[in-house]
């Protein structure tokens, strides 16, 4: 995740999902997944794990992370930060807040979404670019890009604004060469040091199976 963030940001990850992140967890984080199956225990302690090496690599403690109700993870106070997971990836990208208002990053296999997916999650003009792609360059499966992509974009908006942002409702738009995407929303969006945002700007990344995408929201002034 480090080639899609800044310098300043923290980060962790795995391709290796290890024992040790259960026990390791804290006691509230433990007792949040106390009845969940094996697969959601080993996802949500594994990107702690994640979560604390970006903490670590940040210069601040460690702490525990738990969940809001939509499943958002809490950071404690003066950070701002996402978590991600798939099949065989984790990741955690940490940031202080005096410096980002939000980070969004988001981790899909590299594989073609499910039949039908595509017509539901994107808007026309989103659909044509996916299609122009695939056809000239179908070793990347665009329209799982384009889900990350919108997956990165509600990771920042959420914390911002405390409401959902449905798929329609942001216009993604993917750049091949740069490794870069633009999502320009489509309703208000939220203000940031007073000024009103209206596009999201994310990198993205190919790599050892798994679609990557990250979004670094920086504050206009610093405090």
């Amino acid at each position: 995740m480090d080639r899609l963030l800044p310098s300043q940001v923290g980060t962790g990850s795995t391709f290796v999902d290890y024992d040790a992140a259960l026990t390791a967890l804290y006691p509230q984080e433990a007792a949040a997944i106390a009845h969940a199956r094996p697969k959601r225990r080993r996802e949500y302690a594994n990107a702690r794990l994640c979560a604390r090496r970006a903490m670590h690599e940040l210069g601040v403690p460690p702490a525990p992370v738990v969940s809001g109700g939509r499943g958002e993870p809490l950071w404690p106070a003066g950070l701002v930060g996402s978590m991600t997971h798939c099949p065989g990836f984790r990741a955690a990208a940490i940031g202080r807040s005096a410096a980002f208002a939000g980070l969004g990053i988001d981790a899909e296999p590299d594989l073609p979404l499910p039949q039908d997916l595509l017509d539901f999650i994107a808007l026309p003009q989103e659909r044509e670019q996916v299609h122009a792609f695939t056809r000239a360059a179908p070793g990347v499966c665009w329209d799982r890009l384009l889900f990350s992509a919108k997956e990165a974009v509600f990771k920042v908006w959420f914390p911002l604004t405390g409401r959902p942002l449905d798929f329609a409702e942001a216009d993604i738009r993917i750049s091949p060469g740069s490794e870069s995407f633009s999502a320009r929303l489509l309703v208000p969006g939220p203000r940031v040091d007073g000024e009103r945002v209206e596009e999201f700007n994310g990198r993205w990344l190919s790599h050892r199976g798994v679609l990557l995408t990250a979004i670094a929201l920086g504050r206009t002034t610093r405090g």
